[in-house]
């Protein structure tokens, strides 16, 4: 259950609707997931997050795919189960496989575990 109400785009704002749209429009999706949703319950931080979402993630000197693992990794670091999984799925729709998964789990297991130990 959400701590927030979840702003469905048929009750949004025009200016949320605006996001919302950029949102589909960019990922090439025709839904928009819970996080944004909730988000939304605060325009200007959901526009504003989005954005640098948007530019972070865009193609740069980093492929797509990587940027992806990155915050995957992040997110298992933080505890972030909404995060992994989403982030999870955008690697593998990116390409990765299941063994790029298992290893790049090991890899941020690991760092972990010699940064707790450091």
């Amino acid at each position: 259950m959400a701590t927030v109400e979840l702003i469905e785009y048929a009750k949004a704002s025009s200016e949320v609707r605006r996001v919302y749209d950029d949102i589909m429009t960019s990922r090439n999706i025709d839904w928009i997931n819970n996080f944004w949703k909730a988000l939304a319950v605060q325009p200007e931080l959901l526009k504003r997050t989005w954005d640098g979402v948007k530019k972070v993630m865009a193609p740069g000197a980093i492929d797509g795919l990587t940027k992806e693992l990155i915050y995957v990794a992040v997110s298992v670091t933080n505890g972030c189960k909404y995060c992994i999984n989403s982030h999870t799925a955008a690697a593998r729709n990116k390409g990765m496989s299941d063994e790029m998964l298992s290893e790049w789990m090991a890899v941020v297991g690991m760092a972990n575990q010699t940064n707790a130990l450091a």
